[in-house]
This record gives structure tokens, sequence and C-alpha cells, in this order.
């Protein structure tokens, strides 16, 4: 992130509208509903929520999670960890991939003694070696198993795999065996939700045959972490998890807006937004948009209007690395008028961005650093 003043500092207080765009926009009455409703979720149904602040690498937010109610947060990587705990305000972190390389492991062990409960994923014997080995005689290193649903990024490969690490973990001292972690990625986004049910229900059956295994051989498991915002409420159902891991609902971008998240239709409010402005409108049922691939993540679905001077129904459509269109038949657009983009994949459009523009009543409120924006290390 850069040291520069940003641009839309000097608006606080002025209207939305006048915002320099491309703009990342937070409507934040409409977080603060997201993060309540999810905090209420797990405490109705006896979970921790640890939310997952890859998806909006932000201290402020983190703040307002914790705030709820939430035990801690995870990170997805060392570098998140180091950059939201740095003021000291986040002390109970998990980091959800395993850390391996020798100066990372180095950060690692620096970091477990400067916060007060730090937890990180292992799955690799000699990842687990490495750990003790840096942590010596300081303050243990609280670890879970990572376990691999079945897509082979991360993970042990079976039941088996789990128990002989569990094992190895329990003969180093300088490590505190906490649980496991079982994430699920690829049903999130399956978009019914009864097919959803039935695909995340098949593989938490894999998950119980391994805590099933680990227990028996002496390592039951204190803490099952896992699930996101498109299985929350099938994995209270299920009734294995103890510690929910969400983190996209704060926003809600077009991949999850698509799902049916509990069944009855009733998503999360989408919080997030891209505000553009128009650039050119000389073609009849077409005009060019500020925002391009620069600007919004291009690995899922397209953008999509959510207010301003286009119609909801327009065709979004990328224009190179500055642009974008919007396409309606007999639409003609308004030079310099402002539209807003509901994003399609949240985690990557935010790691495009120095600041959120916060918003409340219409107007600029706040800017809120994303703390975290490229630390991907």
């Amino acid at each position: 992130m850069t040291d520069r003043k940003p641009v839309n500092a000097a608006l606080i207080g002025e209207p939305r509208s006048a915002l320099n765009t491309p703009a990342l926009v937070i409507e934040r009455d409409v977080l603060e509903r997201n993060i309540a409703r999810m905090d209420d979720f797990a405490r109705d149904h006896g979970l921790a929520l640890r939310p997952h602040a890859k998806t909006h690498k932000s201290l402020d937010i983190a703040k307002l999670q914790i705030g709820a109610g939430a035990a801690g947060i995870c990170c997805a990587k060392l570098g998140e960890a180091e950059a939201l705990t740095a003021s000291g305000e986040m002390v109970s972190v998990l980091i959800t991939s395993p850390v391996t390389s020798a100066p990372a492991i180095s950060r690692l062990a620096a970091l477990n003694k400067r916060i007060d409960d730090l937890r990180v994923v292992v799955d690799h014997p000699g990842n687990a070696a490495a750990l003790a080995e840096a942590v010596g005689d300081g303050k243990p290193l609280s670890v879970l198993i990572d376990i691999d649903p079945g897509i082979h990024r991360t993970g042990v490969t079976d039941a088996e795999a789990a128990v002989r690490l569990a094992q190895r973990i329990a003969q180093q001292p300088a490590l505190t065996y906490r649980g496991v972690q079982f994430y699920c990625g690829v049903q999130q986004h399956v978009e019914g939700f009864e097919a959803r049910r039935t695909a995340i229900a098949e593989r938490t059956g894999y998950l119980e045959t391994v805590i099933a295994a680990l227990a028996d051989a002496g390592h039951p498991p204190a803490i099952v972490s896992g699930g996101g915002t498109g299985t929350h409420a099938i994995d209270a159902e299920l009734g294995v998890l103890t510690e929910l891991q969400p983190g996209s609902y704060v926003f809600m971008d077009r991949q999850y807006d698509v799902c049916e998240l509990t069944g009855n239709a009733d998503n999360f409010e989408t919080s997030l937004f891209v505000d553009t402005r128009i650039v050119s409108c000389n073609t009849p049922g077409m005009a060019t948009l500020d925002a391009g691939f620069k600007s919004l993540s291009t690995d899922g679905d397209k953008p999509v209007v959510k207010g301003g001077a286009a119609p909801e129904d327009a065709a979004f459509f990328f224009m190179g690395d500055e642009h974008g269109a919007l396409a309606a038949a007999g639409w003609q657009g308004e030079l310099g008028a402002a539209v807003s983009l509901q994003v399609p994949h949240c985690d990557p459009t935010v790691n495009l961005y120095d600041h959120y523009h916060v918003v409340e009543n219409g107007q600029l409120a706040a800017l809120w650093p994303v703390t975290a924006r490229g630390c991907n290390f």
C-alpha cells in the first residue's frame, strides 16, 4: 500500500456520486447487518465463529467482527496475519495454509511470540518438525492438521496419514495439537441448496471417518474448523464442525449471490461495490466505464449493475485494462454518470485497491485501508 494521500480523502461528507472512480465502496449499515447476522447464527448453533480475513484484508472490518462476538480471525497467508496483528488489536489468528519455507517459518515463530493465540495448519511430518525446531523452547505453537477434502490442494490425504501426523506432533513439545481443519472450497459455490447439501454431507461423512481414526489413536480433535459462506447453514445442521470460517458473507459478491445459502432464498445482503463512471457514450445502447481488468476480478461471473445511471439488466463486458462497457437495447448513457457494480469475486477485487470508501446515508463517511493488501507471502 502506498503512502500517498488517498485521492478521495478530501471528499468525506460529500455524496457518494462525487467520488473519483473506480472506487471500492462499502455500505456500512449493510456490512454491519451481515456481520451481526452471521455472529447470531453461530451463537445460536453453539459454534465458534472465526471469519476469514482473506476476504476483506482489513483491520477495521476484523475489529467489527471481533466486536460482534467472533472468537478470532483466519488468514490465508502469514503476511496477512503479520499485517492484521501489527497494531496489537488482533490476538487470535488461524493461518489456514501451511507455512513451509525457512524464512517464513522464522517469521511465524516470531509472530507466535508476539500474539496471544496463533494457530497454523500442517499437513506433513517434515513441516511439523521444522516448526518445532523454529519454536524451540519458547511458547508452544498451536497446530491443526489440515485434511484434504478431495481437491489435493493441501491436506493429508487419508485417515492413516492424519493419525501418523498427529503422532509426530505429539512427540514435539514445541507444538500443541489443537484439532483439524477441513475446508471444502469447491462445494461452497454449488448454486442449488439441496445439491450443495448432498455434496457437503458426503464430504462431512468422510471427515467423520478421519475424526474417528484420530480419536481411536488417542488424538481426538478438540477443534474441527472449516466451512464457509456457502455451506455454513448445512455445516451447522450436520453438527461435526466446532468452528466456522466464512469470509464472503460480509460482502456478498456475485458468485455467492447466485447461490441459495439457506434453502429459503434468504441471502446475506450486498455491501461491497465498485463505483464507476461513464467516460464515453457515443454508441447507442452502449456506454464505456472507467473500470476494466485492473479494477475488477476476472475469475467469476461478470459484474452486474446494482445502482446508478444504468439499467440493472445491462450486460457488462471487459474492454481492456482500464475500461469496461455496459450494453442495453434502447439505452442512452449519460456522460460522467456514476454506476455501481456488484463484483464477481470479492477477494481478488479487494486486493486491487488501497482503501475502502465507507458510505453512510449516501455520503462518504470514512476511508479504511485495505490493511493486508498484497500480503500474499
